[in-house]
């Protein structure tokens, strides 16, 4: 909770004109997904530590990004691929399992995955369009490919959730395949819109003016 109050501190500090709304909403979710009782019910399902992982990403990340003043936020190619690797690799079953067993690990896994997303998102925005069209675009499709190798997988791939999915009417299959669907649908649809978003500002802004 401290650690949540200095990163918000600092944020408010260097927001930019406007960008008070969507930092409280930032924070807001950030609460709920860190705070709640959500983040225990994480630790019980994994589709529940999908949804928390995809709120953080494609939720959150954006609102802290649009709040940062413009200047923050470079390398659009660099900032895409190390947020994939991230992303891919905090979900191996072997690194998910310990982050789960250490506490301190656990936060490295969050910090790792909201501040490259945070980067991802912020580059984004201080990008030309088409290029930030691109980047949203293969983060869509690597977020849909990891969520359709969960969903046709059929052994379950993480022993955190083994024994625990039971007392939710769930088993670990079909936990595990929940969590594949939540990536693979709303997760890459949140990316897809924000890609159509800005593919319509970038095709109306190249549009030739009406005579």
């Amino acid at each position: 909770m401290a650690a949540m109050v200095a990163g918000f501190a600092i944020c408010w500090h260097y927001r930019r004109d406007g960008g008070s709304a969507p930092l409280i909403a930032a924070g807001a979710i950030l609460f709920f997904l860190w705070i709640s009782p959500f983040c225990a019910l994480s630790s019980a399902l994994f589709s529940a530590r999908s949804f928390h992982h995809l709120a953080m990403s494609a939720l959150a990340a954006p609102l802290i990004a649009w709040a940062l003043p413009p200047s923050i936020g470079r390398g659009l190619a660099a900032w895409t691929i190390g947020h994939a690797a991230i992303f891919w690799i905090w979900h191996l079953p072997a690194a998910y399992a310990l982050a789960l067993s250490h506490d301190a690990i656990f936060w490295l896994m969050q910090a790792m995955l909201l501040g490259s997303a945070v980067g991802l998102w912020r580059a984004a925005i201080a990008s030309p369009l088409h290029a930030a069209v691109t980047a949203l675009l293969v983060t869509m499709v690597q977020m849909g490919l990891l969520g359709g190798l969960l969903t046709f997988t059929t052994a379950p791939l993480y022993a955190p959730h083994w024994l625990t999915t039971s007392a939710w009417g769930l088993g670990p299959i079909e936990d595990q395949q929940l969590a594949g669907l939540i990536m693979w649908v709303p997760g890459a649809g949140l990316y897809l819109g924000a890609a159509l978003f800005l593919a319509n500002r970038w095709l109306t802004a190249t549009r030739p003016a009406a005579a």
